[in-house]
């Protein structure tokens, strides 16, 4: 008897994520639970360097500026509720400090154009086709921070306009990278503030626009389509009933390590698992020799990882 409606999923056959690779996420909140996994594993990674962006407007604004390599300036920050805010970041980049902020946004997107070309993959996740419209500059923003909502008109990207900005997204990507991997998710993360039947509009948008733009280079995964149907039961939701809970997003993981995760990296996984476990371990004697061995053998496990690769720190 079948019990779970499941996803066919085939294994990537070419440049499958290793202990050698660098993968770079942008967009919605889901791409961190993803980065934290990598993390958590010691791949190398860099996760929204502007904070998380919840459309792909705001990711096309990202990507096209640090290739072109934008100065931030005074022009580019405001003031409001106390804080110096930019329109194409989130708001954890927002400091006190109107010049702080600015030597951030220029750290970053120095950071993101070097990242952009010694990426081996590139994972966009793609919360929502809303956006807010700045009715003074008619520029889409990022994030509204907070300011007052008759300064934007809210719209809805068609269908054209998100494939059109996944197109941009691939030929600047390709302009300074040709070999990254770019692949492309939509966060299964109701945006019930915009409605429902509005919320569905959306995601449909932003699925069919990634459609029309996959090809050898670029792939989707069905992270939306699995927590849908797979998981289609509230045991694998947070309290608010919008978030996955730790058991999905683990499952999601698992499932997304299935496909891009190369077989030979797998091993290192578990062996990276149990120092990670190892450390966390708390000792009801730490004096004793049981335990002092215990920090020998975790020590001679972490030095046998570091030997292997470079990057790996704990």
């Amino acid at each position: 008897m079948k019990l779970q409606t499941k996803i066919p999923l085939v294994k990537q056959s070419k440049n499958q994520i290793d202990y050698n690779s660098n993968v770079l996420l942008f967009g919605s909140c889901f791409s961190e639970n993803i980065g934290k996994k990598l993390d958590y594993f010691k791949f190398q990674n860099l996760q929204n360097p502007f904070g998380i962006l919840f459309h792909p407007k705001a990711i096309e604004t990202l990507i096209s500026n640090a290739i072109k390599n934008k100065a931030y300036s005074e022009e580019d920050v405001f003031l409001n509720n106390e804080q110096w805010h930019c329109f194409d970041a989130h708001s954890k980049l927002s400091n006190t400090s109107k010049e702080d902020l600015i030597f951030y946004l220029n750290s970053e997107i120095k950071l993101t154009s070097e990242a952009i070309q010694n990426s081996t993959h590139i994972i966009i996740t793609l919360g929502t086709a809303w956006v807010y419209r700045d009715i003074k500059t008619d520029s889409i923003v990022a994030n509204c921070h907070k300011v007052p909502q008759k300064q934007f008109s809210k719209e809805l990207l068609s269908v054209q306009e998100i494939t059109n900005s996944l197109k941009n997204i691939l030929s600047l990507i390709k302009s300074i990278n040709n070999d990254a991997s770019v692949v492309f998710t939509v966060s299964p993360i109701r945006h019930t503030k915009d409605g429902f039947v509005e919320n569905t509009q959306s995601k449909a948008h932003l699925i069919t626009a990634i459609h029309q733009v996959i090809n050898n280079k670029s792939f989707y995964f069905p992270s939306f389509e699995i927590m849908m149907d797979e998981l289609r039961d509230y045991r694998f939701y947070n309290e608010d009933m919008i978030h996955p809970n730790q058991v999905a997003i683990n499952y999601i993981w698992d499932k997304f390590k299935t496909v891009w995760v190369s077989d030979k990296s797998l091993k290192t996984m578990k062996d990276v698992d149990v120092v990670q476990k190892g450390l966390q371990h708390r000792s009801f004697n730490p004096k004793s020799q049981v335990h002092q061995q215990f920090l020998q053998n975790l020590d001679a496990k972490i030095n046998a990882l570091k030997s292997q690769f470079l990057h790996i720190e704990f």
